[in-house]
């Protein structure tokens, strides 16, 4: 039987986050609220193949074998299989194939550990897996929920057999709260919690240098809408009005919970319960809802010693677990014990753990079940989701991206990102750093 090859980490980037709401179109402000999530994937796309082609001049694109990306919200410009016609958008050479993975929070990372395993296997010798999502644009569940608006839809939605467990499932906010009800976590350690992540993202994005190698600017023309999608005149021309915008940094970052400690912690004590009356989840200590992508170039140890490609990271392991689909949040802990176990490592042989930050409460409870401390320094540490946001399909990506450039900034060697998803899914991945 063949050896496994070793599949390493050429590049990682990502656009940077931008404002959504749960008012979707129907709230002004948010920087991609009128770019297409088409326009924001062909960005990272197009950019790490630059970047490759910079480094390595006989680097040829036509040998990607394929292109997957994670993506919950399927319908729209994000629908017809937007890995395969991002590929086509972006100009890359059209023997790359293309496929959309919807795990969804997990999608991101699901499309990177697809790839991996693909590589290890001998299955191709680059890849690139990406993510994108426009929560302006579509929200959580649309896909589902849309045929329910349907006049006359054609035949029954829903099998019985659905229906039977679908009627004990909560939304992910409640889960959130059932979290604090199992473990006993209080309002003010998930306040703490979500602080904490803004102070990292600040730090990280005023490290000007680092932070411009990994997120790449968005550039595309907007063409001004009203809080009814109506287009906005431009008095001058008639016409609607439009601007082509550059967007450069993370729109969701709060640099107040570290220029100004004690009057923002006044204001975040101050938020309301968002799932329950008296409940402890608030707005503050949960992910942003968002708009991004990101992507990473994936290649098999042997090719890039060929090209004579420097690669930031190697991926050691790749696991995956179901969990109780009502409290949805928690599969992340057997799937990286999994990981760490093939990885044969440790949590404490760990420099960097990436927990994905949908809510401080699942956070704190993968801190205690795979023992280690609640704000330990080596967690997220240039900010997680409740600063920087959770576009759901790109998360994995993205902070498998935040989680590489840190390793290998800092000469730190091991990082485990895992990340949780609805339904009761888990997902893990362990690097090391090259």
């Amino acid at each position: 039987m063949k050896e496994l090859n070793d599949c390493v980490v050429i590049d990682a980037i990502r656009t940077p986050v931008g404002k959504s709401s749960r008012y979707q179109m129907g709230k002004l402000g948010g920087v991609f609220r009128e770019c297409s999530a088409q326009d924001l994937l062909v960005t990272v796309l197009q950019k790490i193949v630059e970047r490759t082609k910079a480094r390595c001049p006989d680097f040829d694109p036509k040998e990607i074998e394929d292109c997957h990306v994670g993506c919950l919200s399927q319908i729209g410009e994000q629908g017809g299989n937007i890995g395969r016609l991002a590929v086509l958008m972006a100009g890359l050479p059209q023997e790359i194939a293309g496929a959309t993975v919807d795990r969804y929070c997990n999608a991101g990372l699901q499309a990177i550990n697809t790839c991996t395993n693909a590589i290890k296997a001998g299955d191709g010798d680059v890849m690139i897996a990406a993510g994108v999502e426009s929560m302006t644009h579509y929200s959580m569940g649309i896909t589902v929920s849309i045929c329910s608006r349907v006049e006359n839809y054609p035949g029954p939605i829903w099998s019985p057999k659905f229906l039977e467990f679908a009627k004990d499932f909560v939304p992910q906010g409640e889960s959130a709260e059932m979290i604090c009800d199992r473990y006993g976590f209080t309002r003010e350690e998930m306040d703490r919690f979500g602080m904490w992540s803004h102070q990292k993202a600040t730090k990280a994005m005023r490290k000007e240098d680092e932070y411009s190698k990994r997120v790449v600017p968005v550039t595309y023309l907007k063409k001004f809408t009203d809080e009814s999608m109506k287009p906005i005149i431009d008095e001058k021309t008639g016409k609607q009005k439009e601007e082509t915008v550059t967007v450069t940094v993370d729109q969701t970052v709060r640099p107040e919970y570290l220029d100004d400690p004690e009057t923002a912690w006044e204001q975040l004590c101050q938020l309301k319960p968002a799932f329950r009356q008296n409940g402890r989840v608030t707005p503050g200590n949960s992910s942003q809802i968002c708009d991004g992508a990101a992507a990473t170039l994936l290649m098999s140890q042997e090719k890039a010693d060929e090209l004579g490609l420097k690669p930031m990271a190697r991926v050691l392991s790749t696991a995956v677990a179901g969990g109780e689909p009502k409290i949805m949040l928690l599969a992340p802990i057997p799937a990286s014990r999994k990981a760490l176990k093939r990885a044969g490592l440790t949590v404490d042989d760990l420099d960097c753990i990436e927990p994905n930050e949908a809510f401080a409460s699942p956070c704190l409870a993968f801190s205690k079940e795979l023992n280690y401390d609640y704000y330990d320094e080596r967690i997220n540490p240039t900010g997680g989701a409740i600063a920087i946001g959770h576009p759901i399909g790109a998360s994995g990506v993205i902070y498998f991206t935040e989680m590489v450039h840190y390793l290998k900034n800092y000469n730190k060697r091991y990082g485990l990102q895992m990340l949780c998803g609805g339904g009761g899914v888990g997902i893990a991945s362990v690097v090391e750093r090259i």
